[in-house]
């Protein structure tokens, strides 16, 4: 506490001594405000309190606020928790008992193992912060082996689902078809040169990086573009079937597609390139055992200066964008599926009817949220908990078998598909006509 502010507590009384009072509170003790948006009710704070406790600091008799040199406060932390901020407690004017967590007038600092807060005021202080979800050296290794094990699966069957798209092919050219080989390819690359990646940064040393490494960092980023790509050109092909209907004929279509997406990952990537973007990558898991474990591949160099706005730029932004409009054309197929369904006396069929339908509809819906690339989605609930990384290293790892099971159902829609039709006229026939067009 600098002497400024404890001269300003004195008052107008120059001689008397001033009572410095520090103290500790729960965190339960403070009651945040709800704040009403419409029909929906959100509560602060958005984070959650460092070590539950709140730091109270008074001084003298008068309150204290824009002090002209800050007030310097220290939270330890066990560098398990993720960015911290800073806040004080502000009683609410509107709902007695309540208040809000604010920023105002206090700066945060991180020095890794403590958050300093400088404040131009007293008052009652806490640190709001996001807990890191912390990967035990065990689970590190069961990821690992999960991802190894799932990407060789999904190298083999990509190669499989190629085949059969061949076939398909041959037999009856169709546009959809033809997207499903360009994006089953770009599966295949993706997990073939992540294992590629992965298995040359293993033989390399600890600060060795050599070209090799780098061209296997463009090929894993390139490959991952290329999926990210065809699945919004899968989601693109959905809305023209779905939402245009008519008038959707375009000149060298496929082709047009490839452009895009082939050529945007190659512009990108190419760019990358030039900019020394790719070398090693060392992700470091927390163990209480071994802290300082970590994990290496070649991808985008951790050495780059900008590594973080490339990474969010490519491998966040942009699959984000992919992900929420695929999710969008997903849900407008679950939309059609249930409207169709509800007409034209489509319930009044028997129970294993409806049952049946009702299987070959969710198979239709997860089968295209595979082929949409929606598991690349659920990367958010990596940062909530473990299971949600297990969850998400397992699907995404074995999305070439999935996609494989994809291809498998349009072998046997192909097979059946007139007889299916002078049976059925509702929405498997439509959804069915529409995925072959």
């Amino acid at each position: 506490m600098p002497s400024s502010a404890l001269q300003r507590a004195r008052g107008p009384d120059f001689s008397r001594e001033v009572l410095v009072v520090a103290t500790v509170l729960d965190s339960a003790h403070f009651k945040p405000r709800r704040r009403k948006q419409g029909r929906r009710v959100q509560q602060d704070p958005a984070g959650k309190v460092l070590g539950g406790t709140v730091l109270v600091v008074h001084a003298g008799r008068y309150p204290l606020h824009n002090l002209p040199e800050p007030i310097t406060l220290t939270f330890k932390h066990n560098k398990t928790v993720g960015n911290g901020t800073c806040v004080f407690w502000e009683e609410s004017s509107q709902e007695e008992g309540t208040g809000d967590w604010s920023t105002h007038g206090c700066d945060t600092s991180d020095t890794g193992s403590h958050f300093v807060c400088r404040c131009n005021h007293l008052s009652f202080f806490a640190v709001l912060v996001n807990p890191d979800v912390s990967l035990s050296k065990e689970d590190a290794f069961n990821l690992s082996l999960i991802t190894y094990v799932g990407s060789a699966l999904s190298v083999v069957f990509t190669v499989i689902s190629l085949i059969i798209y061949i076939c398909l092919h041959k037999q009856q050219p169709e546009r959809a078809v033809g997207l499903h080989m360009h994006l089953t390819a770009a599966l295949l690359c993706l997990h073939l040169s992540f294992l590629l990646c992965s298995f040359w940064a293993w033989r390399l040393k600890d600060d060795e990086a050599d070209w090799f490494c780098r061209a296997l960092g463009l090929l894993l980023h390139w490959s991952l573009l290329a999926t990210v790509s065809w699945s919004a050109l899968e989601g693109f092909h959905l809305y023209l079937l779905l939402v245009r209907v008519f008038n959707i004929y375009i000149r060298r279509y496929l082709l047009k597609l490839s452009v895009v997406g082939w050529g945007l990952p190659t512009l990108v990537t190419l760019l990358c390139g030039v900019s020394g973007v790719y070398g090693k990558y060392k992700l470091e898991f927390r163990d209480a055992n071994n802290p300082t474990s970590t994990l290496q591949l070649c991808w985008i160099s951790s050495q780059f200066p900008h590594r973080q706005v490339v990474t969010y730029v490519t491998t966040v932004a942009f699959p984000s964008l992919v992900v929420l409009f695929n999710s969008c054309m997903l849900g407008l197929v679950v939309f059609k599926l249930w409207r169709l369904r509800g007409g034209g006396g489509g319930w009044e069929k028997s129970s294993k009817g409806r049952a049946s339908r009702l299987c070959k509809d969710c198979v239709t819906v997860l089968g295209l949220s595979c082929v949409l690339g929606l598991p690349m989605g659920l990367s958010s609930a990596t940062y909530v908990s473990v299971p949600g990384i297990y969850t998400f290293t397992t699907l995404n790892s074995l999305q070439g078998v999935l996609v494989f099971l994809w291809s498998l159902a349009l072998t046997c829609k192909s097979r059946t598909d007139a007889t299916a039709s002078s049976r059925d006229t509702s929405s498997q026939r439509i959804i069915t006509t529409s995925f072959n067009s």
